[in-house]
């Protein structure tokens, strides 16, 4: 029976599972964006952060589901870095959105959305995604995801817009200033994790007004630029995966019922049904 090693990569964090016969081994390294990072940096990871933890053990088979691997130059590049960390491997490489699609929907139709550092949606036909609304990324899209998010978070601190609790609460936390944030956002690298950090602030204040405004608007513009525009979407489950949908699926739960949707599973990450789903292949 073939060996194999499967791994979801978002932006921020990349969860991998080497399944050998009965034997499952879940493996945690930083995420692999190729937006981000060049084919250097990613065999940097894969080498130190993950074949060191293999234990010599050779996959014989790899599935890597990543953000930005909807771009083919995207994807080979990291196919040219996962051949040179596995060189006897057979190699599948595809972007996340599908992976999220076989472990929210399997072998079911659906509407897969993804709503974590960054967002995505696609109608999913049981076998591959065949509508899929732009992806625009964190600066000109990613609406409901924890960039987004987080920088409504940044724009109410720094308009005060935050009433003097928030603010408060806000400074206490992070210690931080607006020449600090600036730096962070335009001069150093991978802004969209720094911006998607701040949603713990929205969770920590659950219940307050403006914190509810926050996730609501960023949610009603990805229902409403992304969900909304699919014909699939009034007459079959919508599914969504990410630590921002997980985190926040009550909100999630009155979107659809107030967009008359049928809300289907909620996941914090697509592993689980990715195992299941390949598993079922084997």
């Amino acid at each position: 029976m073939a060996i194999i090693l499967i791994a979801d990569s978002g932006s921020t964090k990349a969860e991998w599972c080497l399944i050998n016969g009965i034997k499952k081994k879940k493996i945690f390294t930083q995420g692999m964006s190729p937006y981000f990072l060049n084919r250097e940096q990613i065999q940097q990871i894969l080498a130190t952060e993950l074949k060191t933890k293999l234990n010599g053990v050779e996959p014989d088979e790899v599935y890597y589901y990543g953000t930005g691997c909807i771009n083919p130059e995207n994807v080979k590049l990291i196919k040219t870095a996962l051949k040179t960390t596995f060189p006897k491997a057979r190699l599948f490489v595809d972007n996340d959105l599908m992976g999220a699609a076989k472990a929210l929907c399997g072998n079911e139709k659906g509407v897969a959305c993804i709503l974590g550092t960054g967002s995505n949606s696609g109608y999913y036909n049981g076998k591959k995604i065949i509508k899929n609304s732009p992806g625009l990324g964190y600066i000109l899209g990613d609406e409901g995801s924890g960039a987004y998010l987080g920088k409504k978070v940044i724009q109410y601190y720094l308009y005060n817009t935050f009433d003097p609790d928030l603010m408060d609460r806000f400074n206490a936390k992070y210690n931080t200033t607006s020449i600090e944030i600036l730096d962070a956002v335009y001069k150093h690298p991978l802004p969209n994790r720094y911006l998607a950090g701040f949603v713990s602030f929205l969770v920590e204040n659950r219940g307050h007004f403006m914190i509810e405004n926050i996730i609501e608007d960023g949610f009603n513009d990805f229902f409403f630029n992304h969900v909304y525009k699919y014909r699939e979407s009034w007459i079959m489950p919508v599914h969504f995966i990410g630590s921002v949908a997980f985190g926040f699926k009550d909100i999630l739960k009155e979107m659809c019922d107030a967009y008359e949707l049928q809300l289907g599973r909620v996941l914090k990450n697509p592993m689980e049904g990715l195992i299941h789903f390949h598993s079922q292949k084997r």
